[in-house]
């Protein structure tokens, strides 16, 4: 198979990139895309990771993600620079390590990981969105006729609507309220979580594992793949082409905005969640806080905000996850000498947008699966773009002494998470399977 052209410049040709991936932004936008591709609704699925994990490796488990990952990202940002400065400015991963590895399959290896990536997170957002809009009927309607695929429906009309916003550029003050959104609900949840510990209503508390063993080694590699896919994002050289160039450093500032909201939301939705509700967690904690059966764990109306909030938090996330697909789209469609707002642009961006939103609309309604699907993702999505590619892309520009410890600690980091990358592909996989038993085709509640 024949290596893609390596790209000096930018075609005059490419509506990808004269559209979607406009380069216009500043290193604070950077930081409000990276938080909101980062720093979503899916912290509240953390607890559920520790029950296959337990408090001290689970602990473990989320700072040595966080530390490899934003070292990872920071190498991937200086990947890029390298090329700007060498006259190869790079705008998609997918070219970057065609580039660099010099091998045409990487190319679409990539294309592939991103669409996963791009499509599973898609899914999952709807499913949760349509999740949080059912867990506020259910309590103003009990008894109420709708069903979870209705929900799913109402949120992927909105999506639709929301997926004509032309570039990625475009989202940033939508990720700048994604930001803020984010760090309250994370407040509200903990709130809620602390609340329910401290009533005479408190779940009882079970931090045991799994008795057999082979059960607990496949809990907790699913368990460390959601944790992947958590701290993932997959598309970090399209964020960054978002820059006005040159870009170099301003990525890092960026990063540094998205790891300070990181710590405040994560090690407080994992500890507070997983401290009340222990191996009882639930794929999502505000089904935990709101249980099928008895009185709510926490202040009715303090859930309520908290479910809206994750609701119009999930709009943005669908929005930055689907923009690699678009400039897929655009990049074939679009004729970039016609301008943006022409009719011979406009109506292919509609048609092809809404077709994509319906089809991630219709896996979500179809297969309600979003713990798992989250383990899935993490393992055949971010673990390779997020964990190894980086690792291998700056040891191939940078070229460090293999007796250094910059080398030794990329080796390192690629050995540890390909294995894992591995086993929790199988793991997830397997929950999967063994889920399959419990749903319905259109079912109306989401599997744990």
């Amino acid at each position: 198979m024949a290596n893609p052209p390596k790209e000096t410049h930018l075609p005059d040709d490419d509506a990808g990139a004269a559209f979607v991936l406009q380069s216009k932004g500043q290193w604070w936008h950077a930081g409000f895309h990276l938080t909101t591709a980062i720093v979503g609704p899916t912290i509240l699925t953390l607890p559920y990771a520790f029950r296959g994990l337990g408090w001290w490796i689970g602990m473990l488990c989320l700072t040595v993600m966080g530390v490899v990952t934003f070292y990872s990202y920071g190498l991937m940002s200086k990947v890029l620079d390298h090329c700007e400065n060498a006259g190869r400015r790079h705008i998609r991963f997918r070219e970057l390590a065609a580039d660099v590895l010099g091998s045409g399959w990487m190319f679409y290896f990539v294309i592939f990981i991103q669409t996963a990536i791009n499509t599973g997170v898609g899914v999952g957002a709807i499913l949760l969105a349509g999740e949080c809009l059912q867990i506020v009927y259910s309590n103003i309607a009990p008894n109420g006729s709708l069903k979870l695929y209705h929900f799913i429906a109402m949120v992927t009309v909105v999506m639709i609507v929301l997926s004509q916003l032309p570039t990625f550029h475009s989202l940033r003050h939508i990720n700048l309220c994604s930001l803020f959104l984010s760090l309250a609900y994370t407040f509200l949840v903990v709130g809620a979580c602390i609340h329910a510990g401290t009533s005479k209503n408190a779940p009882p508390r079970d931090y045991s594992l799994e008795p057999k063993k082979s059960s607990r080694a496949f809990s907790a590699f699913t368990a460390i793949s959601i944790i992947a896919a958590i701290f993932g994002n997959g598309i970090l050289p399209e964020i960054q082409a978002t820059l006005a160039p040159p870009a170099t450093g301003k990525m890092i500032k960026g990063l540094t905005m998205c790891y300070a909201v990181i710590l405040v939301t994560f090690y407080s939705a994992a500890v507070s969640g997983y401290w009340v509700f222990g191996n009882k967690s639930n794929s999502n904690i505000l089904k935990s806080l709101l249980p099928d059966e008895g009185p709510s764990l926490a202040p009715t109306w303090v859930l309520g905000l908290a479910v809206i909030f994750v609701l119009l938090q999930l709009f943005a996330i669908g929005l930055v996850y689907s923009q690699v697909a678009y400039e897929i789209m655009e990049k074939k469609s679009a004729d970039v000498k016609q301008g943006m707002f022409s009719k011979r642009n406009l109506l292919p961006r509609i048609i092809l947008r809404t077709i994509y939103m319906i089809f991630c609309g219709f896996i979500a309604a179809m297969l309600p699966f979003f713990g798992d699907i989250n383990g899935v993702v993490g393992a055949v999505g971010f673990i390779p773009l997020d964990f190894v590619l980086p690792m291998i892309l700056y040891n191939k520009t940078h070229k460090p002494p293999k007796s250094s410890l910059t080398y030794l600690i990329n080796i390192s980091i690629m050995v540890v998470f390909t294995g894992a990358g591995i086993m929790g592909a199988f793991s997830s996989i397997r929950k999967l399977v063994l889920d399959a038993n419990q749903f319905k085709l259109f079912g109306s509640d989401v599997v744990d």
